[in-house]
């Protein structure tokens, strides 16, 4: 199993849960209001008035061979507006209880 955690703007919140439910991702820990500032020119994401925007970020728990697809239609939403930017990132899961 692979735990992938989607950090996007808010702007893109109904996007990434319709996402998820098309690729049948039922399951996943949502967390608003995520401050931060994106690695490649990234405008900061803080709540206030210099930087009004915020982030949200999207924790799901899948099975191997669906990463593939869940990978490649961030990608698609990302090249929609780079300006409002998501990314994913993917590490292993070891248990689960």
């Amino acid at each position: 199993m692979k735990s992938v955690f989607i950090v996007f703007n808010q702007a893109n919140t109904e996007r990434v849960e319709y996402m998820l439910d098309q690729l049948k991702v039922s399951g996943f820990t949502f967390f608003e209001e995520i401050q931060g500032r994106g690695t490649n020119g990234g405008e900061p994401r803080r709540g206030t008035h210099t930087w009004p925007e915020m982030n949200s970020a999207i924790m799901a728990v899948v099975e191997d061979d669906q990463v593939p697809a869940l990978l490649s239609t961030v990608k698609k939403l990302d090249n929609r507006n780079k300006e409002v930017g998501v990314r994913a990132f993917v590490w292993n899961i070891e248990q689960t209880v």
